[in-house]
């Protein structure tokens, strides 16, 4: 049986991921961070070619996390749109430039956790990978 917490976390991850894909984020990646790290649950990654394009994809997240009643605890960088950082407590997304995130590689830095990458030509996902 899944736990209550588990199981909302990743229905907050796949709701993060279609508001992206809605704005054609580019290279989005989710990290399964559960088992090394006691702050999240999932980090969502991706990539927006200009600044407008990652503002757009955070508003989305936005404004579909706020149809359910879910709001952040905090968004750090959306005046700059090159690295928006949003935290939904178990989920973290953050939404980069193209050239900023080749800088700060964090898939690296997360490299153990288990990742699911999703197609760019993906429209909508229906449930994350096995083991996410």
């Amino acid at each position: 049986m899944v736990k209550k917490k588990e199981s909302e976390s990743r229905k907050s991850a796949l709701r993060c991921v279609n508001a992206s894909l809605e704005k054609k984020a580019k290279d989005l990646v989710i990290l399964n961070i559960k088992e090394l790290s006691a702050f999240a649950d999932y980090f969502i990654i991706c990539s927006g070619s200009s600044d407008r394009q990652v503002r757009a994809i955070a508003s989305a997240i936005q404004e579909n996390m706020k149809k359910t009643g879910i709001l952040p605890l905090g968004v750090e960088g959306e005046a700059a749109g090159r690295w928006i950082l949003m935290d939904y407590d178990d989920v973290i997304i953050h939404i980069f430039l193209e050239t900023v995130r080749t800088f700060y590689d964090l898939e690296r830095l997360w490299a153990e956790a288990p990742r699911m990458a999703v197609p760019d030509e993906t429209a909508s996902l229906t449930a994350l990978a096995r083991g996410m």
